[in-house]
């Protein structure tokens, strides 16, 4: 099992969390949304709790909990920018499908 962080995402992640002053790193999920079935989420991480795998890659951690690495294992988490857009890139190998708007994935 494994998350991928490229170097782009990690020096954002770092910059994120000192912006903000304190966490342990970024926190990766799954919910149920969308026209395709999930939406990932990202959001600090403060604490590590049991049921959360730890990628640590380029200085910074990534949390996921064990209940979303089926549909997350093998991602590549990037940071793209483009033009004035800038955001995070996510190259799951599980989805199968997004919806038209890239909202929502299907596994």
């Amino acid at each position: 099992m494994a998350i991928t962080v490229t170097e782009n995402a990690a020096k954002q992640i770092e910059k994120q969390i000192q912006q903000r002053g304190s966490g342990i790193g970024l926190k990766l999920g799954t919910k149920i949304s969308g026209c395709s079935g999930f939406a990932y989420t990202i959001d600090y991480a403060d604490v590590q709790t049991e049921s959360e795998l730890v990628f640590e890659q380029s200085g910074v951690k990534v949390l996921v909990d064990q209940d979303d690495m089926d549909k997350l294992d093998g991602m590549v988490l990037d940071y793209v920018k483009n033009g004035l857009n800038a955001s995070f890139k996510f190259n799951n190998p599980n989805a199968t499908g997004e919806c038209g708007c890239g909202e929502s994935f299907s596994v």
